[in-house]
């Protein structure tokens, strides 16, 4: 069970009040910690043996290689603290400028750098901060949470890792099988433009590709994408895309991949007259980096799935695309798998017509992204009326053939996502959509998986107010079990003393264990991982961080009645940043599912 379209924490810590006023003692909270690796951790996956798939954010001590600065990127940064720092907390002005420029700084001066680092994102002059670390709990126990490497390789003649990778971990299954997706490192290559000038540009072999790991995340295997087959001649394979979203306990995973290249883009590539293959541009820029300008729009992906052996041998094959576009529309027609059960049914979407009813298209017509499910070489479509509900997504499957997901509809003249569970048994009759009830008739849910029991879990909005990009509204995790139709937020299971307000559910094991993200305080933490203290009272300071947890059912546990308001979450700064940075991931991550016409 895995979800591809990745964490919305940003949108749950944005309010100074916890709303709920009834507490309960239900499940208790484990913290996984990984503290001293990154500042936010968010939960993905926990298999039936408790150890858990865990993502990290804002890594400690990023090793920012200051050999590449040159006096006028040390200038820029000392102007870039002195004119920001009194609008950012927990960092001053420059502290050591020497120190700094001599390639040792303070931890103040450190972040400063990555800041820098980070505002020059999109050119390969500089070097790149990778944003998501793969981790893992393997013992259930709290605090016992560790990264490892996917793609990542050390710099050259050093034991540091370049930590330029985003590697997103997407799950464990109950054989402890580690899997998804991660990029290449960014490594050095040092170039002569054509007036002489030596520069370095930073480049990667490839943007996202697929693995698994049969032993936990201790040995990994790559998944290649058919663009990088060996019947595709060499000057053609650059690097592709792939992802491994789920993998069943029959061993098979789904996702996407790159199985073909935009023919505008190798028109680009190979054009000797303004394009990659041009003398005279490359007089002036690598081959390598004309490439990467270019690869984030070149690919064709398509669902794909994998059988997987258990020696780790593959075969694979894609699952279809819903609707058949006219022959002159040029467009890229989308279709991912986001989960599969062990039947081999896949759920996902894809992009379908806009009239459901549309039978022969034009070269144009309106199209929009839809549910689908994927079943004996079918593709189907279960959003009923797309004039009415549209841009569906499916999330999880579980063995019984009952899907969750979302789907977009217009609520009081506001566009709202809803839950939904659907039987796909009734793949060759008419699969109905069922939308539960929520927090409340404008609340925007989602419904992320469902275990064998046939419990939901999800994230849905708790406030009322008109949301904004400013001001959105805060989310609260939530358990909908489809038997009784009861809908629960998870806050309402914690005893009343709880520190955590469990903003995000991400998974549910057949022992009822919740895989969350919680917003809790903890010590703050310079940029190189140490403590902070009040310069004044020499008090420990403290900020909300973002922290995967699992909830664990506690068999004797009862309601309790807990009738205050506690204010768990007050907005500062350093809250602002961090929603800031999570918007950054989702619309990173989002890059292809944007809806399209």
């Amino acid at each position: 069970m895995n979800k591809f379209v990745k964490s919305v924490l940003a949108l749950g810590i944005s309010s100074a009040l916890s709303l709920s006023i009834a507490h309960a003692a239900k499940y208790e909270v484990i913290d996984k910690g990984g503290i001293d690796i990154v500042k936010f951790s968010y939960a993905q996956q926990e298999n039936n043996q408790s150890q858990m798939a865990i993502s990290g954010t804002d890594i400690y001590n990023f090793p920012v290689q200051f050999q590449y600065f040159d006096d006028d990127d040390f200038d820029d940064i000392v102007t870039l603290a002195k004119f920001s720092h009194e609008n950012v907390i927990a960092l001053e002005d420059i502290e050591d400028e020497n120190a700094l420029r001599a390639g040792n700084p303070t931890a103040n001066d450190l972040a400063w750098a990555v800041r820098f680092l980070n505002g020059r994102i999109t050119s390969s002059l500089y070097q790149k901060v990778g944003a998501i670390v793969a981790m893992r709990n393997l013992t259930g126990e709290a605090g016992a949470t560790e990264d490892f490497v996917v793609f990542d390789q050390p710099f050259p003649d050093t034991s540091t890792l370049t930590r330029s990778t985003i590697d997103y971990v997407n799950g464990i299954s109950n054989e402890g099988w580690i899997y998804g997706n991660g990029s290449a490192p960014y490594t050095a290559l040092p170039f002569t433009e054509s007036d002489g000038d030596e520069v370095v540009h930073w480049v990667r072999d490839f943007t996202t590709r697929a693995f698994f790991s049969p032993d936990a995340g201790d040995t990994i295997i790559e998944l290649k994408p058919p663009t990088e087959g060996d019947d595709i001649p060499e000057a053609l394979r650059f690097g592709g895309e792939s992802a491994i979203l789920d993998i069943s306990e029959s061993r098979f995973a789904v996702g996407y991949a790159s199985t073909s290249i935009d023919q505008d883009a190798i028109d680009v590539i190979t054009d000797t007259t303004g394009g990659c293959a041009d003398p005279d541009i490359l007089d002036d820029l690598p081959f390598e980096v004309c490439i990467q300008r270019i690869v984030g729009s070149m690919y064709n992906t398509e669902a794909i799935k994998w059988s997987i052996s258990i020696d780790g041998s593959t075969t694979s094959e894609t699952l279809g695309h819903l609707i058949t576009p006219h022959v002159d529309d040029e467009r890229e027609f989308v279709n991912y798998a986001q989960a599969i059960n062990n039947d081999g049914v896949a759920v996902g979407f894809a992009h379908g017509w806009w009239d459901e009813n549309e039978t022969d298209p034009s070269s144009n017509e309106s199209r929009q992204l839809y549910a689908v499910v994927y079943k004996n070489g079918e593709v189907k479509d279960f959003t009923e009326d797309h004039s009415k509900f549209f841009d569906s997504r499916a999330y999880d499957i579980n063995n019984k053939g009952i899907a969750v997901g979302h789907v977009k509809t217009y609520v009081n003249g506001s566009l709202r996502t809803k839950f939904f569970h659907v039987d796909t048994n009734e793949f060759d009759g008419a699969m109905q959509m069922i939308r539960p009830d929520d927090f409340f008739n404008g609340s925007s849910s989602t419904g992320r998986a469902i275990n064998e029991n046939g419990i939901i879990v999800g994230e849905g909005e708790v406030e009322t107010h008109n949301d904004s990009d400013s001001a959105p509204r805060r989310k609260h995790a939530f358990m909908y079990e489809i038997e009784s139709k009861t809908f629960t937020d998870l806050n309402d299971l914690l005893t009343c003393s709880s520190d955590y307000t469990i903003i995000e559910a991400r998974d549910i094991n057949d022992n009822n264990e919740i895989s969350a993200s919680a917003l809790v305080k903890a010590p703050r933490r310079d940029a190189k991982g140490d403590l902070m203290f009040d310069k004044d009272t020499g008090e420990q300071l403290v900020e909300d961080v973002v922290r995967a947890v699992t909830l664990k059912p506690l068999l004797d546990g009862e309601i309790e009645d807990c009738s205050e308001v506690e204010e768990k979450v007050k907005r500062q700064g350093a809250s602002f940043g961090f929603a800031g940075l999570f918007t950054l991931l989702i619309l990173g991550f989002r890059r292809r599912f944007s809806n399209e016409s």
